[in-house]
């Protein structure tokens, strides 16, 4: 067995399972990184409808109820400047439902 592959084999060894919130992982607060798990998706979605429209970004931005520049902003995943609120109003405009679980913490 290679020097590197013994190396890589005792990383793999070494790993941590994960919490199913990669923003939990990284050490934000319950209630943050639950949000930001929420507007990760939405704007995975959004980017998703958009790559599928065939729309331009000016037409896709009025279509969704924005400028063009902040759809590019939630294309290129600047999380920071859409709220929960925001991203739900905006797919709806793509023609998205949302739905809301709420589940008991565990």
């Amino acid at each position: 067995m290679s020097k590197a592959f013994a190396s890589i084999k005792r990383g793999l060894e070494q790993a941590i399972r994960g919490s199913g919130n990669v923003f939990r992982d990284l050490g934000f607060d319950k209630a943050e990184a639950e949000n930001l798990k929420l507007r990760s998706e939405l704007m995975m979605r959004i980017s998703q409808y958009y790559a599928g429209s065939g729309m331009t970004q000016t037409d896709a931005a009025k279509t969704l109820g924005l400028t063009q520049p902040r759809l590019n902003a939630l294309l290129k995943g600047r999380i920071d400047q859409f709220s929960l609120d925001a991203l739900v109003n905006i797919a709806n405009h793509a023609g998205l439902r949302v739905t809301l679980v709420i589940k008991k913490a565990a």
